[in-house]
């Protein structure tokens, strides 16, 4: 039998207060599992799991609103799983980051004491870089969200070529090319292909997230080819006719300002080099979309359709003001799976309104995912790349 713990109990076990308890019961961020006939909370040891998650998330600066809508499946194994690697990395790096801290501290109080002349940007840099904690947040939603959309393709594609070796394979890389991507994220492209990069190529990874390319440069490693630039696509911080080949995997949809970007992308280009950009259509994925609307119509899993902006159906049109030479190439593959987590996991990592209306209904989801999926549940993948010359 499972064993309760009464809020006390639970408060005393946990070394938090009884007081905590009830708070975070009030806000509904940790139901205990049971409730008495009399009224009085029972908590399991899953709550115990729970609690671990959100006293661990508020330590690393997250909002009671965020831990709340990012703690829905917390009493799932697996997510349970990927959440703490995820914190785990976060840490480590708020410890690198201290080490640092320490470090500027030491070289400033020996200053102090010699009567030295003290670099006192540096102590400025050392207050940004505790500042810097509060990004963390971000940064773990974004990764938290790459991870679950990457082991939904990875683990149930048909196409077990994998969306980053085909893509890798056409871009048919020469040594000594000079290499850009726009919006690599946490360079995924590059860490599944290392072993075929050629001799003497500069491959130049950028995002707007610091973050992320920090996650990416610890999955490269120490390969003497890399570098990695923090800046948004909208103003590439390069001289003309610098690169031999730019790439964009499924970013350009969310430029503001698409047209500036590709201004920037023909001027960075090399004349006759090449311009990769992936996307999807209207068609991608949209049995997860039919499924939560089959649930609650009122869950919208982008406030955008990203294929608008830039997908397959427009894309050449978009690009050819800018581009010559421009054909389309679609990457052939679906998704087959018969288990109700990796679904789940995934919206869960949209842009939507989907955990707020979800927080009061996840068990109720979780039953009717495993129902519609049990027998097996077809996704169909619809994306590709254009790729074009200057």
């Amino acid at each position: 039998m499972n064993k309760f713990y009464t809020s006390g109990q639970f408060a005393e076990k946990a070394h938090v207060s009884i007081r905590t308890i009830r708070y975070y019961d009030q806000k509904e961020i940790l139901k205990p599992t049971v409730r008495t006939e009399g009224g009085d909370r029972r908590y399991s040891e899953q709550d115990f799991a729970k609690l671990q998650q959100i006293l661990l998330l508020k330590y690393l600066g997250f909002s009671l609103k965020d831990i709340r809508e990012m703690t829905i499946a917390s009493g799932d194994t697996q997510f349970l799983l990927n959440s703490l690697q995820m914190q785990k990395r976060l840490v480590e790096e708020r410890v690198e980051r201290m080490k640092n801290v320490i470090t500027a501290i030491d070289s400033t109080s020996e200053a102090l004491e010699h009567e030295k002349k003290v670099d006192w940007s540096k102590m400025m840099d050392l207050i940004h870089l505790t500042a810097m904690d509060q990004s963390l947040s971000l940064q773990y939603k974004n990764a938290t969200n790459i991870s679950a959309r990457i082991k939904l393709h990875r683990d149930y594609s048909v196409n077990k070529e994998g969306w980053f070796n085909w893509l890798f394979r056409h871009l048919n890389l020469k040594p000594g090319m000079k290499i850009l991507e726009l919006g690599a994220g946490s360079g995924t492209l590059w860490s599944q292909n290392l072993n075929k990069v050629p001799e003497n190529t500069t491959v130049i990874l950028s995002d707007i997230s610091k973050g992320i390319l920090l996650d990416a440069k610890k999955d490269i490693g120490s390969h003497p080819g890399f570098q990695y630039s923090v800046f948004d696509a909208q103003n590439i911080p390069f001289s003309d006719n610098t690169f031999d080949l730019v790439i964009a995997n499924h970013m350009l949809f969310y430029c503001e300002d698409l047209t500036k970007t590709l201004k920037e992308v023909q001027r960075v280009l090399k004349p006759g080099a090449a311009f990769f950009c992936s996307t999807y259509s209207k068609e991608h994925m949209h049995e997860i979309t039919d499924l939560v609307q089959s649930f609650d119509s009122n869950i919208v899993l982008s406030s955008v359709n990203l294929y608008e902006r830039f997908g397959l159906d427009n894309g050449e049109k978009i690009l050819t003001p800018f581009f010559d030479d421009i054909h389309c190439c679609k990457y052939h593959d679906a998704i087959e799976i018969s288990e109700a987590a990796p679904i789940i996991s995934y919206i869960l990592s949209c842009h939507g309104n989907q955990n707020e209306v979800l927080l009061n209904h996840y068990q109720e989801f979780k039953q009717f995912v495993e129902g519609k999926v049990k027998n097996g549940f077809h996704i169909t993948k619809d994306a590709g790349y254009f790729v074009g010359r200057k």
